[in-house]
């Protein structure tokens, strides 16, 4: 996993958790949901990317 896909996994992790909590603030619960999509995604990105770098080496 290159070091910028890494930084670009994090970012839309920090920015799903942002939403999240702007989500709870706001009582908005469809941002709030957003905001959990948006980290599952991340997760989900980051372990593939873990998947793919088992198989390079």
């Amino acid at each position: 996993m290159s070091a910028t896909d890494k930084a670009k996994n994090k970012v839309e992790d920090l920015a799903g958790k942002a939403k999240e909590a702007a989500g709870k603030v706001t009582g908005d619960r469809s941002t709030e949901h957003e905001g959990k999509a948006d980290q599952t995604k991340s997760d989900l990105k980051g372990a593939g990317e873990k998947v793919k770098d088992a198989f390079r080496d």
